[in-house]
């Protein structure tokens, strides 16, 4: 019989997406599930980006350039200069999606077992991205204790070796939903020019950023254009996961040339998300404004909810809609596994992505799981009632 590969072997699961079916059997069931696990937004697509797709006169769906359109390229890049990033489009590369841009990240900057240091909990794609590459992610650990800030910047430097070629942040992250500030961009800046190696930020949560707080891009960071590396998507910000459109950015020319080949091999990103996502580009500052106050509300609630809750911790985010929560269990994988097949409240019940899967050290945020909170603030507050009433009756 033939055999799989080693490295298909060790790709990880999804601790989003591995529940699914338990999910999909409660509602069999006859329960209602409340989705916490999945970070697909219920706020409404802009108008004018389904009117783009709905108004298209093509009459080919043909390839668009490698790189994505020159006009979508321009735009982005006049959309990065009000946010006061100051790129070209030549800069640009569309991607089908932020997964691909991080794709050609790790392919174009490292080679078989290089390393990269990300500090965890992290995107639990990076895990997957860095096996498909056959790369080692080399983990620094941030704690809930210090609301998931930027561990010691000696603690990146002892891990750094000759293998290490880049650093990767998510910023605002992605599950703590943690902005890090100017000052930790510039010590992170600093090291890595020290050490003349990449920094990575995966920014696709720029816009949702909370309590008066600026975001800071790695390309705002002077000295660092040879490093800076972001990897950007309209997924979360237009609420346009489906459309698959995402972009790799640097003023690295070498690196931008290298992505290209990668992007050439596999053709194009897809035409019509593109003509979506460009008119996307034209949405209303008032519709941010709308989300944002809604996405606070939505964590003020479901902070207060979860602080109510004997033994149960949970850092404050400043950005994204995700945050972590500590709970008074040993292993939280057992424990969604348990609330979907096992257990109701009122013949309800909810589904949470197990934290340890954002972790790649092993045994660790074995009792947390990671909540995105992009229901309403109503069903945000019954599900927290249902892991409040779930937490009175489970046993490890």
């Amino acid at each position: 019989m033939p055999k799989i590969s080693e490295k298909g072997h060790k790709m990880p699961s999804s601790p989003i997406r591995k529940l699914v079916p338990y999910a999909e059997q409660a509602t069999k069931d006859g329960k209602t599930v409340y989705y916490l696990n999945i970070g697909q937004p219920d706020i409404k697509t802009p108008q004018v980006a389904l009117d783009a797709i709905k108004k298209t006169t093509l009459n080919i769906l043909a390839y668009s350039r490698s790189e994505g359109s020159e006009n979508y390229r321009k735009k982005i890049a006049e959309y990065y200069s009000k946010n006061h990033i100051y790129v070209k489009h030549d800069d640009i590369i569309v991607t089908t999606g932020g997964s691909e841009a991080l794709l050609f990240a790790f392919g174009s900057i490292m080679d078989k077992d290089d390393e990269i240091i990300i500090p965890e909990p992290f995107y639990a794609n990076y895990n997957g991205f860095s096996t498909a590459s056959g790369v080692n992610v080399v983990p620094v650990i941030s704690k809930i204790e210090d609301n998931f800030a930027l561990p010691p910047i000696e603690d990146f430097e002892k891990l750094i070796t000759p293998k290490t070629k880049a650093i990767l942040i998510c910023n605002p992250g992605n599950p703590t939903g943690y902005l890090y500030s100017k000052e930790e961009i510039k010590k992170l800046a600093a090291l890595v020019k020290k050490h003349d190696l990449f920094l990575l930020a995966d920014e696709v949560y720029r816009e949702f950023v909370y309590d008066g707080i600026n975001h800071y891009s790695i390309l705002q960071e002077p000295g660092l254009e040879e490093h800076a590396i972001v990897i950007d998507s309209v997924s979360k910000r237009y609420s346009m996961c489906g459309a698959r459109i995402g972009y790799l950015v640097s003023k690295n020319k070498e690196f931008i040339q290298t992505a290209l080949k990668y992007a050439q091999a596999r053709l194009s990103p897809p035409t019509l998300a593109q003509i979506a996502s460009e008119a996307a580009l034209d949405t209303p500052n008032s519709y941010f404004t709308e989300v944002i106050n809604d996405y606070v509300g939505r964590r003020d609630t479901l902070i207060s909810e979860l602080e109510k809750i004997d033994g149960v911790k949970v850092a404050k985010p400043n950005g994204a809609f995700y945050c972590i929560a500590e709970l008074p269990i040993k292993n939280s994988d057992n424990f969604a596994q348990w609330l979907l097949e096992h257990f109701s409240f009122e013949n309800e019940t909810v589904m949470v992505a197990p934290a340890a899967g954002f972790y790649s050290s092993p045994n660790v945020g074995l009792n947390q799981i990671r909540i995105a909170y992009v229901l309403n603030k109503s069903s945000l507050k019954k599900a927290v009632k249902i892991i409040a009433e779930a937490l009175k009756v489970y046993k490890d």
